[in-house]
């Protein structure tokens, strides 16, 4: 008889092997992995991007990209009828198919991408019912409405009949949830499900798979970098690295006695990040180098009673002021107005009312920016410089990084020719790269790589304040404190401010020195970073603050956050 832990287990992975096999060679891209669902437990696979999560995740489900093959393995998933191996079904099959969205259900890292933009989102979930399980499309339309529900959709009957870009961030994940589980699956593999949510839908959406896992009994594969999360979600842990695991254990375990010098690098880089940063405050004795008064944006403006009134208020009369040497945060939710903000302060967007007023040197009167011709406009956007959000989208794949970072040397006419190349190549040093680099594309590079180099286009200039919109939210953790540290280390050298837009509190609290909390276009809540992170006043900074993931199994704190009632 076979042990009674045996018949828990779901989904067995052993000695996986996938290779890539490219024009010039052969990518190892996962080496002999092995490990174990099991029924209502959570195994979280961590490591940085290219470690192999993702592609071994599909692997399971035998959707992997050519040029990828499974060169050795065995993947068993345990039925009703014994255990069935996917390894060896075909990739196009009838059996494999009814497996995908039937016994193994799969959340996709980015909704958008992953739902159709021509179907509405019922018409997509009742496809997926009609194609396993027994079904009239009567029924099935009745079962979506009930699925909707089920991820506390609200109106679930009318949004429905919305398509994909009438849901906001996280209502699509809800909605790619619903989808997952509307064939009742053994296994669920969630790949990043929460990347790009803010941390109070974040809190919110893995409340709700936890919640339908326990009823259901689902085994759960967790794909994320987010080492917070896993502390707070897991019940097992795999570290990969290189395409092969490392260590693999109980969450406690792996958090509190890490065995290899990779998961301690790891852990240390989070809790870094969560311990923040003892720095004193810059002097505010002076003048600030950046204001913003009664600054408001509104949308769909229309006239009412002899007054002008907007159908959205993204911004709502808000003030601010940014000393030299500053690293001002502003955090909120999606949809808070926190981007909106930033290209008023660069006037990348025209405010509908209110001033942003800039000082180009201490003593100098304010200038106000609104107010600004094109010429004077190229000198202010020559001092307050933007590093976007991600790293490779924002650089031209056809330009070489020296035409990447000389660009605004050359559209300003500041350097041509050698003069152009000595100082990209300073640029270049400056933020951690090697000379050598500028004759490569982006593609060549790392996504840190990748986002050094958005930092040296930004100081091309050597401009006073640059204004960082989520610039390390799309990076791995242990890459995420190296671009802060970066980014400090340049401005001792350099003397900047900082406008610092994020929704990771933990990465706020090391970098910022003062934090201003965004809820619904204003500002509820400004102070010093260590007292807004830790003992906030404002009931929405509280429930904001209380939604961060704990990095201590230990310690988990999601479950008990505070609810915010508007």
């Amino acid at each position: 008889m076979r042990p009674e832990q045996d018949t828990d287990v779901l989904l067995s992975v052993r000695d996986l092997s996938i290779d890539y096999h490219l024009r010039t060679h052969i990518l190892h891209a996962v080496r002999d992995v092995s490990f174990d669902l099991k029924r209502g437990r959570t195994m979280a696979l961590v490591g940085e991007s290219g470690s192999g999560k993702s592609v071994t995740a599909r692997a399971l489900l035998r959707i992997i990209d050519t040029p990828a093959t499974v060169t050795s393995g065995t993947i068993t998933l345990t039925g009703p009828n014994g255990p069935e191996r996917l390894d060896q079904l075909s990739e196009t099959g009838k059996e494999i198919r009814a497996i995908r969205g039937g016994r193994i259900g799969l959340i996709f890292q980015e909704p958008m991408s992953s739902l159709s933009p021509v179907r509405t989102i019922g018409a997509q979930i009742v496809e997926s019912l009609l194609l396993h399980r027994d079904m009239t499309k009567a029924q099935a339309k009745e079962e979506t409405v009930r699925l909707l529900e089920q991820v506390e959709i609200k109106n679930p009957r009318q949004m429905a009949d919305r398509y994909t870009f009438e849901f906001s961030g996280g209502m699509r994940q809800r909605a790619m949830i619903a989808m997952a589980l509307a064939c009742d699956p053994d296994v669920l593999i969630a790949d990043e499900p929460t990347t790009a949510l803010d941390v109070t839908t974040q809190a919110e959406i893995m409340d709700l798979i936890k919640r339908l896992q326990d009823e259901r009994g689902m085994a759960m594969l967790m794909i994320t970098h987010d080492l917070g999360l896993v502390a707070e979600i897991a019940d097992e842990v795999a570290v990969m690295r290189w395409g092969r695991i490392l260590e693999q254990g109980p969450v406690d375990r792996i958090f509190h006695d890490p065995q290899t010098a990779y998961t301690q690098k790891l852990l240390g880089a989070t809790m870094r990040l969560e311990e923040g940063r003892d720095r004193p405050p810059p002097p505010t004795d002076g003048a600030p180098i950046l204001s913003a008064r009664g600054l408001t944006k509104g949308f769909g403006a229309h006239t009412w009673t002899g007054r002008q009134k907007w159908a959205i208020t993204a911004v709502d009369n808000v003030d601010l002021d940014l000393w030299p040497g500053e690293n001002l945060g502003i955090v909120g939710e999606s949809g808070s107005g926190k981007t909106t903000l930033g290209k008023m302060l660069l006037r990348i967007t025209d405010p509908s009312k209110g001033k942003v007023l800039w000082r180009p040197s201490q003593g100098a009167a304010p200038e106000d920016v609104t107010a600004m011709d094109q010429g004077a406009l190229k000198t202010y956007r020559g001092a307050v410089r933007l590093v976007f959000q991600d790293p490779f989208a924002s650089l031209n794949p056809r330009m070489t990084v020296k035409q990447v970072i000389g660009d605004p040397l050359h559209v300003s006419g500041k350097a041509r020719g050698r003069a152009l190349d000595q100082r990209v190549g300073e640029l270049l040093e400056l933020v951690g790269l090697d000379r050598s680099a500028m004759e490569r594309y982006p593609h060549a590079f790392s996504g840190g790589q990748r986002q050094r180099i958005g930092i040296a286009r930004a100081l091309a200039l050597d401009p006073q304040i640059i204004i960082a919109d989520e610039a390390t939210s799309a990076l791995d953790v242990s890459i995420r404190a190296q671009i802060l540290d970066l980014l400090l280390e340049v401005q001792e050298r350099l003397g900047l401010s900082y406008v610092f837009i994020a929704h990771d509190i933990s990465v706020v609290r090391y970098f910022c020195d003062r934090v201003a909390v965004m809820h619904r276009g204003k500002v509820v809540e400004t102070g010093p970073a260590e007292r807004i992170c830790t003992a906030p006043d404002d009931p929405y900074t509280q429930a904001l603050i209380s939604a961060v993931p704990s990095p201590d199994p230990r310690n988990k704190r999601m479950s008990l956050r505070t609810r915010f009632e508007p």
